[in-house]
């Protein structure tokens, strides 16, 4: 009497196995037709070139700011701006508040040298009376100087 339940317990799990063996050995034979719409093509190029365009964007990477000015005085601090402005206008200028302070940070270095070249005209021209610090952070640059600098190391 056990031995019923569990010859049919046996067949029913013998049965699929024999079924993925007859599927697996028979190969079929046949064509398939593949039908897109054509606006498919066009939307692939257009994300090619949004990708492209990306790629020529700013990137974020590891370089030098100068720190010029830390002040509570707003309008020193809009001074010092205008006047590295009209300096250096190919250079950035951020004004970060951070309470109770202005600061004011300069230029996106890859390198320490250069920064310090900037550091010594600014301090040359006497736009601050303080130090001017290199700081170390994560600068905006273009691919095109990324891989230039990239390429001469």
């Amino acid at each position: 009497m056990k031995k019923i339940p569990l010859v049919l317990l046996l067949n029913i799990f013998m049965i699929p196995a024999w079924a993925q063996n007859s599927i697996a050995d028979s190969t079929i034979a046949g064509t398939v037709t593949v039908s897109k719409d054509p606006r498919i093509e066009i939307l692939g190029k257009k994300m090619a070139e949004y990708n492209e365009s990306l790629a020529n964007k700013l990137h974020s990477t590891k370089g030098y700011r100068l720190m010029i000015l830390s002040t509570n005085d707003r309008a020193r601090a809009l001074q010092v701006r205008s006047q590295l402005l009209q300096l250096f206008p190919d250079q950035s200028i951020y004004m970060i508040f951070q309470s109770p302070y202005i600061k004011l940070k300069f230029g996106n270095f890859l390198e320490k040298s250069e920064a310090d070249d900037y550091r010594k005209q600014i301090t040359a021209a006497g736009i601050v009376a303080g130090n001017i610090y290199i700081v170390p952070e994560m600068v905006e640059v273009k691919a095109e100087k990324l891989n230039q600098t990239e390429e001469q190391q």
